[in-house]
């Protein structure tokens, strides 16, 4: 769209002079920016953070157009172009609502509380042979996911699956007006997210709003209170003749749409038989767990509704593979760091991936193994030039391409002369070279499409050390962080402890997640693990509870906070900071509370006061 267009979505007041602008990407993140002079960064406000206070450093980077919501100096920016509104979040819900008011093709929306993303990618998986397909990227689903989600649609396009989460009434009904899907999915309920609702009943109906305009809702009836609410919903609000919702459902154990009549598990895959408009019908599929055979038959029942045959729907559903939930970040042979992304192969996804390649910075380079891109429906030639220029700007050392249209597109890489590129025709022809190729120290993302079965790239290059695995979900940390963030007021900081490697769970991986997160603070227990965070590439302030009188010179030579707690630690630490010219260097006061780990005793805190009054070298943060 351009900038013309997002004023008049966004109902913005322009500051600056707006020219014919076209504007490709929206960025929420200044560590981010890919394509500066076609972005636009929107400030956008939370508990904890402010979007306004990283303007500058997306500015730094080449961006000149900011969506923003607060007063700023414009005059600091010599050249930029401001839109300010009154809410950033809402101006960029508006915004996606306008941009997918401009394409008319099918969307489906799902919403539930568990199985949104597995429906989402499984009917991926089965359509894509049909359908050029546009898809929420992940787990994107919140009310910033879904509009980032919808402006990722292209022309090319011919069918949307988007997925919708709520925490709070009223979200649902923001997520719809940008969605307005013809299909919906249900696909369950449970008590995920309900402390923002008073009971079950207002969080279906509020779930329900997402299907305001929908044609067709497919459902599971054996779950009575969605049952109940949904036929209330379509008695009290989709009653009109002109406006009746219709049902497809299924259910095991009454009438339905699809009744399923048999469900038969065996060791690794599923029979399950239906009755559909009249006949028997059967699929398998590879799985036997309850909750892949729900969202097996969520897809049927897609794929029923869409009238593909049923010998077409038996065949890929029995090739129907698990979906990678995260990355996997694994420890590679010679010292190199392994991002495992081998299941799917997009530019959204690669997007991510690249994202998240870009803060392994333990390693000084990074290296890209990727795989053709299959049903992107782009032509190549405009796809490869696009993967060239996001790989040309992620800091890459070098490009290795697997496959037949990456071979035809060789100069698309090749004309950007920082960037290594080789290229191979298979992933076969890769593997009987990989003796001619060195890893090392690096950081190496396998990006690629399910057919060129990287994961035998994944076993050569991964490190083969014992056979008990301890698995670290960093996406659950990071969940669990944002939990404890957002019950704390506004303005209160956060200090992780990654002392003793983590506990035990990874020491830079773990710290580097946590910067990346925005934490405050990181805290170790000893000067060596600062400094092991330090050559690593963690940049966040570090403080040390036990630091060695000997080490305050190590700890102002590689920016460590030390915790002083008593007056004889303050003397030394004065000292030392004194004869390496640091003055004001920050410094913690640890306090006995009764504990007796060390720290100054209530009777000792006017001697403090006063020798930090007279103290220039120390300068207390905390």
């Amino acid at each position: 769209m351009n900038l013309t267009d997002i004023q008049k979505a966004t109902k913005a007041v322009v500051i600056g002079e707006a020219g014919d602008i076209k504007i490709s990407d929206l960025l929420i993140d200044s560590r981010k920016v890919v394509n500066p002079s076609k972005a636009l960064f929107i400030a956008i406000k939370g508990t904890h953070r402010d979007g306004h206070l990283f303007i500058g450093d997306a500015y730094k980077k080449g961006v000149k157009t900011f969506l923003i919501s607060e007063e700023i100096d414009h005059g600091k920016y010599p050249g930029a172009i401001f839109l300010q509104v009154n809410d950033t979040l809402n101006a960029l819900q508006l915004l996606a609502a306008a941009y997918r008011n401009q394409f008319s093709f099918p969307v489906i929306g799902i919403t539930g509380s568990n199985g949104k993303t597995i429906v989402k990618e499984w009917l991926f998986q089965l359509l894509s042979d049909q359908y050029k397909i546009i898809r929420s990227p992940k787990s994107y689903n919140s009310q910033l996911g879904v509009p980032l989600s919808v402006w990722r649609i292209q022309p090319q396009h011919n069918l949307g699956i988007f997925e919708a989460g709520i925490s709070q009434p009223g979200e649902m009904t923001r997520s719809e007006r940008i969605l307005h899907p013809d299909i919906g999915i249900f696909t369950n309920i449970g008590e995920a997210h309900s402390e923002g609702f008073l009971n079950m009943r207002q969080k279906i109906n509020e779930k329900l709003t997402l299907f305001r305009q929908t044609k067709q809702l497919i459902y599971c009836k054996d779950h009575h209170e969605l049952h109940e609410c949904i036929v209330q919903y379509c008695h009290q609000v989709r009653n009109s003749p002109d406006d009746a919702l219709q049902l497809f459902t299924w259910s095991q154990k009454t009438d339905a749409t699809l009744r399923v009549t048999a469900i038969e598990k065996k060791s690794n895959a599923t029979m399950i038989n239906a009755r559909f408009e009249e006949r028997d019908i059967t699929i398998t599929i590879p799985f036997i767990d309850n909750a892949s055979i729900e969202n097996a038959i969520h897809c049927w029942c897609v794929m029923l509704l869409f009238k593909v045959a049923d010998e077409t729907i038996a065949e890929r559903m029995e090739k129907l593979h698990a979906v990678a939930m995260r990355l996997e970040l694994l420890h590679g042979m010679d010292n190199c760091t392994i991002i495992n992304d081998t299941y799917n192969s997009d530019l959204t996804s690669l997007h991510i991936a690249l994202d998240f390649l870009e803060q392994q910075r333990q390693h000084p380079r990074r290296t890209v193994i990727l795989s053709d891109m299959l049903q992107i429906g782009k032509p190549d030639g405009d796809l490869y030039e696009e993967v060239a220029e996001l790989v040309s700007q992620k800091n890459i050392y070098r490009i290795i391409c697997i496959g037949p249209a990456l071979n035809k597109h060789k100069a698309a890489f090749r004309k950007y002369k920082k960037l290594r590129s080789i290229f191979f025709k298979s992933t076969d022809e890769f593997l009987k070279k990989l003796h001619m190729l060195t890893f090392e120290n690096e950081a190496i993302l396998l990006k690629g499409a399910r057919t060129f079965r990287f994961e035998k790239i994944e076993t050569l290059l991964e490190q083969k050390i014992h056979k008990t695995v301890l698995e670290i979900n960093l996406s659950a940390l990071q969940h669990n962080l944002n939990i404890y963030r957002n019950l704390l007021p506004s303005g209160v900081k956060t200090m992780a402890m990654v002392k003793a490697y983590s506990y035990g769970s990874g020491s830079y991986e773990i710290a580097n997640l946590l910067q990346y997160a925005g934490v405050d603070y990181l805290t170790v227990a000893y000067v060596d693990e600062g400094v092991a965070l330090r050559k690593a590439g963690i940049t966040a302030p570090i403080m040390v509870m036990s630091p060695e009188a000997g080490a305050f010179d190590r700890m102002i030579s590689w920016k460590l906070e030390p915790e002083i707690f008593s007056i004889e630690s303050l003397h030394k630490f004065t000292e030392i900071a004194n004869t390496l010219n640091a003055s004001h260097y920050p410094v913690h006061i640890k306090l006995d509370t009764g504990m007796h780990r060390l720290g100054f005793m209530e009777h000792e805190l006017d001697a403090l006061i006063a020798e930090l009054s007279n103290n220039n070298a120390a300068k207390v943060v905390s």
